[in-house]
């Protein structure tokens, strides 16, 4: 039913999911697997990548920038997509010092009249940190339906 939502125009924002429950359920429109060990970075501070700089994701209703990456707690995040089908678009990369970079913890596809997004980003951890770049991106995240219906 949560799929059946986004093809007829809602917004479907998936935060993390364990790899063994993700592989069996695959709860996403399209195909998407995590390693068996999933990507995760665990440096709070490491790089920020912006491998798709004009998704909607890092423009509306907020301007995102690697500003908004500053101050973020623990983690950037854990439990990254692995593969995934073509229709999805990676929007970050990112990387731990010394490990390649991961660009499957933040993914954005659109399906019939809406938009489904899976995020690895350590959202739980840094919005009850009071992290202003998280909520701006959150925020963003749950903005979509908007830009993915088309108004009259």
């Amino acid at each position: 039913r949560l799929l059946d939502y986004v093809k007829n125009g809602g917004t479907l924002l998936v935060e993390y999911e364990r790899d063994f429950a993700w592989n069996k359920l695959l709860p996403a429109p399209f195909p998407a697997k995590m390693a068996q060990r999933a990507a995760r970075v665990t440096d709070a501070n490491s790089p920020v990548r912006f491998l798709a700089p004009e998704n909607p994701l890092l423009n509306s209703p907020n301007k995102i920038s690697l500003a908004d990456f500053r101050g973020w707690v623990q983690e950037r995040g854990l439990y990254f997509w692995d593969t995934w089908d073509p229709r999805y678009e990676a929007v970050l990369g990112l990387t731990d010092p010394g490990e390649p970079e991961t660009t499957g913890g933040l993914v954005y596809a659109r399906d019939g009249k809406g938009v489904y997004i899976y995020t690895g980003l350590s959202f739980f951890r840094q919005l009850p940190a009071g992290v202003p770049g998280a909520y701006r991106l959150f925020v963003n995240l749950l903005s979509q339906t908007r830009r993915a219906v088309p108004r009259n």
